[in-house]
């Protein structure tokens, strides 16, 4: 199993910008589909982005499209989620996943194996 560290979180004013990292144990990263998840108080752990092996594939929330775009070094065994225009229903803890089946990019929360410890972000009005 791979061992995921995210990192980035924070406070920042609506309109503003935040990027992600998420730091992988495992040497061969690129074998993992790679996605991010978030959850705010009382909600549900809901989809944000998930990016392919090789990065010739992204998926997006609806509600992140045109703001958010996720992105892997391979080499460096890390994975990023840029996110610009940041609005307070951002607010969340951002949890970084890896999928190792060896076919999809899942929006699927149940699809992913491992998971990070998440980090807080938090987005002011």
């Amino acid at each position: 199993q791979v061992q995921l560290v995210e990192s980035g979180g924070g406070l920042v004013q609506a309109g503003g910008s935040l990027r992600l990292a998420c730091a992988a144990s495992a040497r061969t990263l690129s074998n993992y589909v790679m996605g991010w998840f978030r959850q705010a108080p009382g909600k549900e752990r809901e989809f944000v982005g998930a990016i392919s092996r090789s990065a010739g594939t992204t998926r997006y929330a609806g509600s992140v499209q045109g703001r958010f775009t996720i992105s892997r070094d391979n080499a460096k065994n890390t994975v990023y989620l840029q996110m610009n225009s940041l609005k307070p229903e951002d607010t969340a803890v951002y949890y970084c996943a890896a999928d190792s089946r060896p076919f999809g990019v899942s929006t699927q929360k149940d699809q992913y194996d491992c998971w990070g410890q998440g980090t807080q972000v938090t987005v002011s009005s």
